[in-house]
Formats: structure tokens, C-alpha cells, sequence
């Protein structure tokens, strides 16, 4: 068991149902019905791998891969990437923000790095990867 990735993927649930009640609640009222598309995007793919995060966690008791050590870190890097790129477009909007459109292409790299991160799971099931 990885606990930094347990701890690390508590948190990030938390911030998750945190921002998707500002987003139900609060951000409706701020920002045009694309910019709350992207907002739940965010949310919706960071909730996804909070799971990812925590499975990684509990399955490197098992496994203790280095691969699973790396998929932690890609999940957690991916939505610094990509939902952090997506809530900080939605902050533009809302803080009528000239600029930040470095932004926008940051997002699909936290794509990549989702993408490497079950990639690298595959990788750490393999025979020779188990403890």
C-alpha cells in the first residue's frame, strides 16, 4: 500500500466534491454555459483519477511495481495539467481576465500524462514487475 497516494487521493476527493458544489451552486451564476461545461470537465476527470489514484495506492501492496509508483505520479500530475489548466480557463472567465491563453494549450498535456499513467499500470501487471 502507497499511502502518500492514499493520502494524496483523499484530498483531492475532497477538493473535488468541494469544487463541484461551488460549480453547482456558485458558479452557474458567474460564467456562461461553456464555461461551466469546462468547469464539470475538470471536475468530472479529476474525480475519475482520485480513483485511479487511490486504486494505485491499494494495489501496490500487491504489486509494488515501480510502474505503479510512476502511474501515481502521472495521475497526479494529470490533473494538475489538465484539470488544473480547465479550472484555471473557468477563473478567466469569471474574473474577466485579458491573457492566460498559455493556458489552454497546457490542458492536453495533462491528457499525455493521464495516458501514461494507465500505461504505466498495465506495465507494473506484468510478471516480471510483481514484488
Amino acid at each position: 500500500m502507497n499511502k502518500t497516494f492514499l493520502r494524496i487521493a483523499a484530498l483531492l476527493g475532497a477538493l473535488s466534491v468541494i469544487l463541484g458544489a461551488f460549480g453547482a451552486h456558485g458558479l452557474k451564476q458567474l460564467v456562461d454555459e461553456n464555461s461551466l461545461k469546462i468547469f464539470e470537465t475538470a471536475i468530472r476527470y479529476q474525480f475519475y483519477h482520485v480513483f485511479a489514484l487511490a486504486l494505485t495506492g491499494i494495489l501496490y501492496k500487491e504489486f509494488g511495481a515501480k510502474y505503479l509508483y510512476y502511474a501515481g505520479w502521472m495521475f497526479i500530475l494529470g490533473i494538475i495539467f489538465f484539470s488544473g489548466s480547465l479550472y484555471i480557463l473557468t477563473y478567466k472567465s469569471v474574473a474577466n481576465v485579458a491573457g492566460l491563453n498559455w493556458v489552454g494549450p497546457i490542458t492536453p498535456i495533462g491528457g499525455v500524462f493521464f495516458i501514461i499513467g494507465w500505461i504505466c499500470m498495465v506495465f507494473s501487471f506484468g510478471k516480471s514487475s510483481s514484488k
